[in-house]
């Protein structure tokens, strides 16, 4: 017999995701992994049982005091994994908008002081405390929208002591928003104003200097760098990444976002975690990262917020046998907190389908951050992270943009409800 302290019963569809390898790639990326009439069982923060109501009568009992709750015919599916995101930072880049509509680039805007230079004068300005408060509603708000995990960048001190600094602040931002947060150091997201003209001497410094601590002390689990014309170009980025590997650290880069540089191909040849962006590449790319083994993170929202007639080729990623995962960018520049809105981005703008979205939020977007034997999928043993909407069927969060969930459980604890009412 097994014993649950909350038991979740009357769930019209349940969407495990725990059927099929891991990576999900090709036709089984739109498996979800389906069971009708299902029944969960939450002990100790993990799922204890995982099957159908008649099996769930035969085998499963409510602990003494512990909690049974009818989801009436809901859809319950895995917490969502954001597998990309800067949501570590302070100030906000509104005003860049217009310059945006009327043609400016990103690297443009950047040059002129702005963009991502003045998100970094204003983290560098802010103190702990505002950051805490300030990205901690970002994360809850995340959360309302069923998002249970969380990569999140550092990036936006670019010096030894500030990088440090946001990391140390990663774990406090976990434990007071509940959320599995995964935390990836990008030191290498821009060349400071510091070092203008010295690319070169600020890659040194963060090989000699901060990379070792941040694995010494574990602050990271990851090293990204940005590599794009008046970033990082191919060559700073392979010594930063190999430099990175050969500390223990898996390796990320944000590749062929504006133009085709070479990012893609540089992960395929280092093997790397991922390949993030990735709008300007071609045929050859994908399959390069398809045989490589690397997982293509396409962030929707980013080519729709910066206003590029460029589509994320989620379905050529697929079609070429790819691992797709699908993250927010949340950023200054691409300020979305709701996952389900990206997952409709993923659908309409990358043409990935509805359960290929599903399945690229949530079991392959942890493996994109190595984690998929606790997150991303709904089974006995693994972390009780889910999420429960009033909706037909699981595809429908994709299809209808901006689905809200109705309540959202990380390690089995609510930490968000839409519901009305008491």
């Amino acid at each position: 017999m097994i014993r649950a302290g909350l038991i979740v019963e009357g769930i019209g569809e349940l969407a495990t995701l725990a059927r099929g390898p891991v990576p999900r790639i090709g036709p089984a990326l739109g498996d979800l992994g389906l069971v009708h009439g299902a029944t969960l069982g939450i002990d100790g923060g993990r799922f204890v049982f995982v099957g159908t109501a008649r099996e769930a009568r035969r085998t499963l009992r409510l602990r003494s005091g512990g909690t049974r709750w009818d989801a009436e015919g809901a859809v319950v599916v895995p917490g969502f994994v954001d597998p990309h995101t800067h949501v570590l930072f302070a100030g906000d880049r509104h005003r860049e908008v217009e310059a945006k509509i009327r043609g400016a680039s990103y690297a443009e805007i950047a040059k002129k002081g702005g963009g991502l230079y003045s998100t970094v004068r204003a983290t560098r300005e802010a103190s702990d405390a505002d950051l805490l408060r300030a990205t901690s509603g970002r994360l809850r708000r995340m959360a309302a929208a069923g998002t249970t995990t969380a990569e999140v960048k550092s990036g936006y001190a670019l010096d030894h002591s500030g990088e440090l600094r946001l990391l140390g602040l990663v774990p406090r931002l976990a434990r007071s928003t509940g959320l599995r947060l995964v935390p990836t150091y990008l030191g290498a997201h821009a060349v400071p104003p510091e070092f203008a003209g010295r690319a070169d001497a600020y890659v040194d410094g963060m090989i000699s200097r901060t990379l070792p601590v941040v694995a010494r002390d574990r602050l990271a689990g990851a090293c990204d760098v940005f590599c794009e014309p008046g970033f990082f170009s191919v060559a700073q980025s392979e010594r930063l990444l190999r430099a990175a590997a050969a500390l223990g650290l898996r390796t990320r880069i944000h590749a062929d976002e504006f133009v085709r540089l070479g990012g893609a191909r540089l992960a395929a040849r280092l093997r790397t975690a991922s390949a993030d962006h990735l709008l300007a590449t071609r045929p050859s790319d994908h399959a390069a990262l398809a045989r490589a083994g690397v997982t293509a993170v396409l962030l929707p929202v980013t080519a729709f917020a910066s206003l590029t007639t460029a589509r994320p080729p989620g379905r050529e990623l697929v079609d070429a046998g790819a691992a797709v995962a699908v993250g927010s960018d949340l950023s200054p520049n691409s300020w979305v907190e709701s996952m389900p809105t990206v997952l409709s981005h993923a659908v309409y703008g990358a043409r990935l389908t509805p359960s290929e979205a599903l399945a690229a939020a949530t079991v392959n977007a942890a493996h994109a951050l190595g984690i998929s034997d606790e997150a991303g999928s709904i089974a006995v043993g693994r972390s009780a992270d889910f999420s429960t909407f009033r909706l037909g069927a699981a595809d429908e969060i994709a299809y209808r943009v901006g689905a809200v969930p109705e309540r959202v459980y990380r390690q089995g604890i609510r930490v968000s409800s839409s519901e009305v009412g008491p």
